[in-house]
């Protein structure tokens, strides 16, 4: 198995000349820090992530999570390389200073947590439960609430989960029948059981705070009727630290195909006298206070899909140039032995497949996430406002898109090493299988196909979409006027492909939305490969300025160059083949029915 190399150049690039990160760094807010601080701090968590969690990923899929005495329990190295971690200050680095966070761009945070995810999925989970569960109280806790449970969730001193889901209630959380009652004293008492937990009990951390959503007497039917409380695993004594047990207990892991380290818990909250909760904000309005923090939540589990492909794609070339296997197409015929897998053709070919859909992804996941840093710090409430749609536009496709490619590359990753890839010996095995999660949890695919074809086309008029696809266009044209024809025409056949596309969802959301709906899972991968190849571009036009003007490594520029070309000439024509999908007719999906499939 070969040596986790951090792609922190290769993040740096992305950050630096493809989404803005200077722009942001120039904001009051961000004065404490610069390209150079960001790029040390990369370089650092890189070799943080590769010496102290990547050993670890193998050790977790191998032991699992294990419920002992109903506690659990997590594989050997966990728990110190989780101390370690919360003592580097990585847990922190993009929350609130005043509550004694890091205060970086989200987008940097995004980054560590790209290396983080990379490394060890498993162990990854854990921070990143944690960071939705501080985004959710820092938006609607009241002060004393804040005071009193943010800080030690910011330092990583204490996790955070989030307990939606129930047994008979999957997706859809109107369904939910957790309930909560008034005890008199100001705080709740709550009973009901969460299925799929993720971290919901482990040694790692001194407290476990736990959101549940629940109902309250009287409260209307489905989401409208769902509140939000705080129910920690120890409630606090009177010197705010951790005291006698709560209510709170776990039922039994889940056993799974993949992310082995990471329990996944069914929780049951109330079995006794009841689990002492505390309402965040006002009853009914959970549902709303969730969805605060799903665009970096959802953007999160993205991150996923590209840190498995990294991994994966890591793990294929180091194999490829490794392993002899027969004699390449077009290799001198008098020199003996055989030759490197790498030099085939077609090994070469599902390598850069990856190596260019992966810095795709990296470019719209990070775009994403500047995007939300511009929506909470520029100065102009009407720019806010453009950068919070935009945001909320590029999270589907990051996390849709984004996911299914993790599942797709890592897929590919096996391929590239032949019989030795369906052996856990390499590793690569246990990529694939930690990334067909990613699909699934945080809104199944098939939800953010629906959220970007029936809300986010039309999001804010459609103005959102519209400018995104002029802002295309007008890269075209830039294209046009150097050296980069071949994807100046690749990328303006791609966006006559898409628009009448986008078009006819639009056309058709009020009177067929059955239709549209079967078609929304093409029509996000076509604008996901679209906007893919739009950052794709973007990375060639600033990588050939950079070489003309002899700024920067030059292999690597020029690296770019045809990582950028091949994703534009191999991968964006195929909107084409997405074009006739997104309409396909509901006869042909609903012609059997159910009862005969």
């Amino acid at each position: 198995m070969s040596e986790f190399r951090p792609p922190v150049a290769d993040m740096m690039f992305v950050l630096e000349h493809v989404v803005g990160l200077d722009g942001l760094l120039g904001r009051p807010e961000f004065e404490h820090v610069d390209g150079d601080t960001v790029g040390a701090l990369l370089a650092e968590a890189g070799r943080f992530m590769a010496e102290q969690l990547e050993p670890l990923d193998e050790v977790g899929d191998r032991e699992g999570s294990r419920l002992e005495g109903g506690r659990v329990i997590t594989p050997t190295g966990f728990a110190g390389a989780y101390e370690r971690f919360v003592a580097a200050g990585w847990n922190s680095i993009s929350f609130d200073p005043d509550y004694d966070g890091g205060g970086l761009p989200w987008v940097v945070g995004l980054a560590v947590q790209e290396l983080m995810t990379t490394a060890n999925m498993g162990f990854g989970l854990c921070p990143i439960l944690t960071q939705s569960a501080v985004e959710l109280l820092d938006r609607h806790a009241d002060e004393e609430q804040k005071e009193t449970w943010l800080r030690p969730l910011v330092s990583g001193e204490w996790t955070g989960t989030m307990n939606l889901t129930e047994p008979q209630a999957g997706s859809d959380l109107g369904a939910m029948t957790t309930r909560a009652e008034p005890a008199g004293d100001g705080t709740w008492r709550i009973r009901g059981t969460k299925i799929f937990i993720t971290y919901g009990d482990h040694e790692m951390a001194e407290n476990i705070v736990h959101l549940v959503l629940a109902r309250t007497p009287g409260a209307p039917p489905g989401t409208r009727g769902i509140s939000c409380f705080i129910v920690p695993k120890f409630l606090l004594d009177e010197e705010g630290r951790p005291g006698a047990r709560n209510d709170v207990s776990v039922v039994s892991l889940e056993h799974k195909l993949g992310i082995h380290a990471s329990p996944t818990c069914v929780m049951a909250f109330g079995e006794g006298d009841g689990a002492v909760g505390y309402l965040i904000g006002e009853v009914n309005q959970g549902m709303r206070y969730m969805f605060t923090m799903m665009n970096s939540a959802r953007l999160s589990i993205g991150l996923q899909g590209l840190g498995v492909a990294e991994r994966s794609y890591q793990l294929a070339r180091d194999y490829a140039l490794e392993r002899h296997q027969g004699r390449a197409l077009g290799s001198d015929p008098t020199q003996g032995g055989t030759s490197p897998i790498v030099d085939h053709g077609d090994v070469r070919r599902m390598l850069m497949t990856m190596r260019s859909q992966i810095e795709a992804m990296r470019c719209v996941m990070y775009a994403n996430a500047v995007a939300m840093d511009w929506a909470r710090v520029h100065p102009d409430p009407g720019e806010r406002r453009r950068f919070s749609d935009l945001s909320a536009l590029l999270t589907p496709i990051s996390k849709g898109w984004g996911t299914d490619l993790g599942v797709d590359l890592s897929s590919l990753a096996i391929q590239v090493h032949g019989g030795a890839g369906y052996i856990e010996e390499t590793g690569v095995a246990r990529h694939w299988r930690d990334s067909r999660i990613a699909p699934i949890y945080e809104g199944t695919n098939g939800i953010q196909a629906l959220d970007l074809a029936f809300r986010k086309v039309n999001l804010d008029g459609g103005h959102t979409l519209d400018e995104l696809m002029e802002s295309i266009s007008s890269l075209v044209s830039d294209l046009g006027a150097g050296e980069l024809r071949v994807m100046e025409r690749s990328l303006a056949d791609a966006v006559a492909v898409v628009q009448p596309e986008i078009d006819w969802v639009r056309a058709r959301l009020d009177d067929d939305p059955v239709q549209v709906g079967i078609g929304s899972v093409a029509f996000m991968e076509m604008l996901g490969t679209l906007v893919g190849g739009f950052y794709m571009a973007r990375s060639a036009l600033v990588a050939q300025r950079l070489m003309a003007d002899g700024v920067g490594d030059g292999d690597f520029l020029a690296d770019k160059l045809v990582s950028a070309a091949f994703y534009c000439e191999e991968i964006l024509p195929r909107v084409r083949g997405l074009a006739p999908r997104v309409r396909t007719a509901d006869r042909v999906v609903f012609g059997i029915d159910a009862a005969r499939l």
